[in-house]
């Protein structure tokens, strides 16, 4: 699976930015798909899974990001709201060929290359 993301950019405090991913392979709709982040001297860190229609998200962005899946399409997106300069970093979309137990990024079986999200005034 070849994974590759789009929409990173800037924001200011209070807006919105969409992040895609698109996916190669012909059983993407078997794959759990998320995103993870990570921020200039932080470890990469959980932001969303999608499971079919089941969602979870880390407590950080519950309510102001949103993950979606289109399997006709094979496409991840995630819409972020309400940003906070918090939310700068680099976001990864990621796909596990099983469901992950606990999130971490040994439990993804395949990355994008990331894209930048900057959240500044």
């Amino acid at each position: 699976v070849q994974l590759v993301e789009s929409g990173g950019g800037s924001a200011q405090p209070g807006g919105s930015l969409r992040l895609s991913c698109a996916a190669s392979g012909r059983t993407f709709s078997s794959y759990v798909m998320g995103w993870f982040r990570q921020a200039p001297g932080r470890e990469r860190e959980f932001v969303a899974r999608i499971t079919g229609i089941m969602t979870l998200y880390a407590d950080s962005v519950k309510g102001r990001f949103t993950i979606s899946r289109d399997n006709a399409k094979n496409t991840v997106s995630l819409q972020m709201n309400s940003l906070k300069p918090d939310d700068t970093a680099v976001y990864y979309c990621v796909a596990a060929s099983s469901p992950p137990r606990w999130n971490t990024v040994g439990e993804y079986d395949y990355w994008g290359q990331g894209t930048q999200v900057t959240v500044s005034s």
